[in-house]
């Protein structure tokens, strides 16, 4: 557990807040450094060490089969704006630390084990969708559309990329889509429910679906004194009655619906004028197909009905279904629990996780462990030593199983 402990606290230094979080956006250096720092553990240890072309790196080590195809664990090594120490890199860590404990223990597997990083899973920050390197790893007829997404900087994805790959550490290659035999994750929850209900782990029972939107009010300009209430087309107030009704009409009493509006633009953004465009962004999801879809597709008509005076258009920025997690892996996850005697629960994932895109290659499942309130995406993101220690001994327990399997 003391390893398990350091390589967080190394790992946290890099991007390191003055608030006790991690600044390690996508495609920084502070993304580049904490690679490095990955990969010289991994020399350390003899793993043989991969990446394919989006910068997905996969430590390996072999099994009694090496033709097989390998089990695969790991998550993501950046992190959101002024984000936290555990979210990804715990998984990350995670995987890594079960590698060397089997190895330590001088475990024979029939298939490999495989610890990876995927690139540029908080994305969405910065690109509007995340899940980038697992996305392309999954399907690689997605590359030319996600290498072309902007930033706020008009930087592209591609420009991100080569600017990562122009001074990563040079390791063997590894093609898109090859093959993985099952793939397990584990992860904070980022949610109250483990701690509130005094559990251990959580094992994962499917990834609710995600549809995200750009909301774009337009207006007209005008002099905060002068304009008569009568004749303004405020884009701001029209934004505001159009927030207000979705709200009523996402309303749950079951508490099931996540309906965020997390960012939003106010054109000129000037005390004296009538504000002339606003554009805010709609994160909704549902774990429910039929209710993603049908509440998902209101949202155009509520925004056309509230607009009032003025002109709306809605885009849909992302739209992916729930993703369910049965057979194997989960079996094994349970497995691994009821062995080890740990408390559990199933419940499902609020995130979106890099599983969800590897699920449609291989078998999948997922390890929660209890993070502080729930709170994540935040400076204040905690997790208790004792809690990563059992995540990881659940997750080498399940990555033997796999890989006699």
């Amino acid at each position: 557990q003391d390893r398990l402990w350091q390589r967080h606290l190394d790992m946290a230094r890099i991007g390191a807040t003055p608030r006790g979080g991690v600044h390690r956006l996508p495609f920084s250096k502070e993304d580049l450094e904490s690679r490095e720092l990955f990969l010289s553990w991994a020399n350390t240890r003899g793993f043989i060490s991969t990446m394919d072309d989006f910068g997905n790196i996969f430590l390996r080590r072999e099994g009694t089969e090496n033709d097989l195809a390998p089990v695969v664990s790991g998550s993501h090594s950046d992190t959101q704006p002024n984000g936290g120490q555990f979210d990804g890199i715990y998984g990350v860590l995670a995987a890594f630390e079960a590698l060397e404990a089997i190895d330590d223990a001088g475990t024979v597997t029939k298939r490999p084990i495989e610890a990876v990083i995927w690139t540029a899973e908080e994305a969405d920050a910065q690109f509007g969708v995340g899940c980038l390197g697992s996305q392309v790893y999954a399907n690689p007829d997605k590359l030319p559309k996600l290498m072309d997404l902007r930033n706020n900087q008009n930087i592209t994805v591609r420009q991100s990329l080569a600017g990562l790959l122009k001074d990563h550490p040079r390791v063997g290659h590894r093609g898109f889509r090859s093959p993985i035999a099952y793939y397990v994750e584990a992860h904070i929850e980022q949610g109250p429910e483990l701690e509130a209900r005094g559990k251990t782990i959580g094992i994962v029972t499917a990834i609710q679906g995600h549809r995200s939107f750009k909301v774009h009010v337009v207006g007209e300009a005008g002099h905060a004194g002068a304009t008569p209430e009568r004749l303004r087309k405020d884009a701001l107030v029209a934004a505001m009655e159009i927030f207000s009704e979705l709200r009523k009409a996402f309303h749950d009493p079951r508490d099931i619906v996540r309906f965020t509006v997390g960012e939003m633009d106010v054109v000129p953004s000037a005390m004296a004028v009538v504000p002339g465009s606003v554009t805010f962004t709609i994160d909704f999801r549902h774990p429910d197909p039929d209710a993603l879809r049908s509440l998902g597709d209101q949202i155009a008509i509520v925004a056309r009905q509230k607009a009032g005076r003025c002109e709306v258009t809605v885009s849909e920025l992302r739209h992916t279904s729930p993703v369910a997690f049965t057979g194997a892996v989960p079996d094994a996850i349970l497995k691994a629990v009821e062995s080890l005697d740990y408390s559990h629960m199933f419940l499902p994932s609020g995130a979106g996780h890099d599983a969800r895109y590897i699920a449609e290659l291989a078998p999948a499942g997922m390890i929660f462990i209890p993070c502080w309130r729930g709170i994540s995406h935040n400076e204040s993101e905690s997790a208790e030593l004792r809690d990563m220690v059992a995540g990881a001994n659940v997750l080498a327990n399940t990555l033997v199983q796999l890989a006699n399997l």
